[in-house]
């Protein structure tokens, strides 16, 4: 499928819930996570609202339809990066990598000191993922109280953690 990465639109942000929906169904595959596949995603105002600070980007197939996208917002001197969803069509052929990859340039580019997420420690497309990236843990006072919320919403706890990208 033809496809190519660009910052997101406005318009894009209703696309945006159904692309986290198909990514998510992925999780049925994990015990213990299957009911991830059935959990609210992140609203379209919430969508729009990352979009309007610059720091959500879109992978889009030759229709100009959003099959990924990777959404973060500025947090002090970090990009923190909110959510990565990538549909399940598209899953495969590097599209998180490189969504990943824009956020970091993005960090660099506009002076930031790291990228930070939070996510889940065993799952092989979550932390061994990011830590191919070059991401390592990472304790804070504000990631400490991300990975409570996540914690307070349903997660096991200790099955998370928050990971941080240095820029060299």
């Amino acid at each position: 499928m033809p496809a190519h990465l660009r910052p997101a639109q406005p318009d894009d942000a209703p696309f945006l819930p159904g692309v986290e929906h198909s990514a998510a169904q992925v999780f049925r595959e994990i015990e213990g996570l299957a009911w991830l596949a059935d959990t609210v995603t992140l609203s379209v105002e919430r969508h729009q609202q990352l979009i309007a600070l610059s720091t959500c980007w879109v992978v889009v197939d030759a229709q100009g339809t959003p099959q990924g996208f990777l959404s973060a917002e500025r947090q002090g001197d970090a990009l923190h990066i909110v959510e990565v969803s990538v549909a399940q069509a598209v899953q495969g052929q590097g599209w998180g990598r490189k969504l990943v990859e824009v956020a970091m340039e993005h960090a660099r580019s506009n002076g930031l000191e790291s990228v930070t997420l939070t996510t889940f420690k065993h799952v092989p497309w979550n932390a061994p993922f990011y830590r191919r990236l070059g991401f390592e843990p990472a304790t804070s006072p504000h990631l400490a109280e991300m990975l409570a919320a996540e914690y307070a919403h349903g997660f096991e706890q200790g099955s998370r953690c928050a990971m941080v990208w240095r820029l060299p």
